[in-house]
């Protein structure tokens, strides 16, 4: 319709309506061609007619025959199905049936959904608390960053490495490395909360205990580099460095050394134990994410890879092993691939793919939800929340003002401490409250369980 057929249309058409009220709300003209002399056979009861002008005379004739009982009968069964009318004919329309507005059916469902329905859970977008981090170093390729068992975090500053409790914001300085052998380069805590591994520039890893807060010991010898990327397994400590190569380390023993997985050309920059501990996931700057199963292990020989998965077109840092999902593994791609990929480490099947828009730079699972965090570079430097399978965006944290290289759960699962190269460390309440579990019902008892027999 062109604009000068518009504008002749008069204003009462061109009122905004709602469809739904008109269909529900509208009425007939009750002025219609009626004759107040003329019955409308339209509104009459022809079956009452017909009954009032035969069986109603038979019963006015023979009262006789009608008993007290059969006649409140017949009054109740009159005045429920409306027979004690005393007009037959009519002069007007029947009233309108009402309309619902919302049917019943429909409210009762709703209803229903509403009560059944979970409520949605606020996450705050800026964050609950920020520290200073300076000397933070902003590279890519380390992980400085790591909140243990006990309620502690850690962080490497250049050399020096703090201790933060977050039970009570006390902060403690471990150690600070001198300058031939540092800075820092990787930390993470063992899983008993107390003992802390340090990778250093020169290829070192150290030992230390934070509580007595004591170097346990210094492992020597296995790398030719920096060491950049450390997890535990247990009592096994596995280390990826700039050569290349990752090493299991038995830290029980006086030579440490017990496996090496040899299958990066470039620095590893990225490793994760499964759950289980059987399956270790280690991706590289050759762009490479490498899947080892423990059982293959030797001690005498290179281990050889269970997949080497190539999908990535940059380096591969950002690795999370699903909680709810053992074989489960999603990873993320630097700058040149901006990805984050799910794969099934049992298959080496690449489950999904989503393009994020910029560098991945950590990945943490929801413990309590179906949600992944993400932490990016260029250009938002935000934190992104996904829902996972659906990855449909539910929140993106923004507050860091370079990129977010370093994150870390608190033992709780809730909080999320992120580092920048903005030097700040800021805490997130991004995974909520976890729900407290009911407990059981209890059984019923057994009758006279409190009776050893019964004579």
């Amino acid at each position: 319709m062109d604009a000068g057929s518009l504008s002749s249309v008069s204003p009462s058409k061109t009122k905004s309506r709602c469809p739904l009220q008109e269909q529900f709300l509208q009425r007939r003209n009750s002025r219609e061609n009626l004759d107040r002399f003329i019955p409308n056979r339209s509104a009459m009861d022809m079956d009452y007619a017909h009954y009032m002008l035969t069986e109603g005379r038979k019963v006015k004739e023979n009262p006789a025959d009608n008993s007290p009982s059969r006649e409140a009968y017949r009054k109740q069964l009159a005045e429920t199905f409306n027979m004690n009318r005393t007009r037959i004919l009519a002069f007007k329309n029947k009233p309108p049936t009402a309309i619902e507005a919302i049917p019943n059916d429909y409210s009762s469902s709703v209803h229903q959904q509403a009560k059944t329905a979970k409520p949605r859970r606020y996450i705050p977008q800026t964050s609950e608390r920020t520290l200073d981090a300076p000397d933070l170093v902003d590279d890519y390729y380390l992980n400085l960053l790591d909140w243990g068992s006990s309620n502690v975090l850690s962080i490497a500053l250049g050399s020096t490495v703090y201790l933060w409790d977050a039970s009570d914001g006390a902060t403690s300085e471990l150690v600070t490395i001198d300058e031939e052998n540092g800075p820092v380069t990787s930390v993470k805590w063992a899983p008993d909360g107390r003992h802390l591994a340090l990778g250093l520039n020169n290829s070192d890893v150290q030992l230390w205990d934070t509580t007595a807060n004591r170097l346990l010991r210094t492992m020597r010898g296995g790398h030719r580099s920096r060491v950049g990327a450390l997890d535990w397994n247990n009592h096994i400590l596995t280390t990826g460095g700039m050569d290349g190569q990752i090493i299991n380390n038995d830290v029980r023993v006086r030579s440490p050394i017990v496996d090496t997985y040899q299958g990066h050309h470039q620095e590893v920059c990225g490793l994760k134990w499964s759950a289980s501990g059987q399956q270790l996931a280690s991706g590289g700057n050759d762009n490479l994410l490498h899947i080892w199963d423990r059982s293959m292990a030797s001690s005498n020989t290179s281990t050889e890879w269970l997949h080497r998965l190539e999908d990535h077109t940059a380096a591969v840092k950002a690795l999370a092993w699903c909680p709810f999902q053992g074989n489960l593994l999603a990873s993320g791609g630097g700058g040149g691939d901006r990805s984050i990929k799910f794969w099934n480490t049992h298959t080496g099947a690449c489950l999904n793919s989503i393009d994020t828009g910029s560098q991945v730079c950590a990945l943490l699972w929801n413990k309590n939800e179906r949600e992944l965090l993400s932490s990016h570079g260029f250009t938002k430097n935000q934190l992104t929340l996904w829902k996972y399978p659906s990855m449909v965006k539910t929140a993106e944290l923004t507050g860091h003002t370079s990129r977010v290289l370093f994150m870390a759960q608190s033992p709780d699962g809730c909080t999320v401490a992120s580092a920048a190269g903005d030097e700040t460390l800021r805490f997130w309440n991004v995974f909520g409250t976890p729900e407290v579990a009911k407990p059981a019902p209890k059984a019923n008892p057994e009758p006279f369980a409190h009776l050893n027999c019964i004579r």
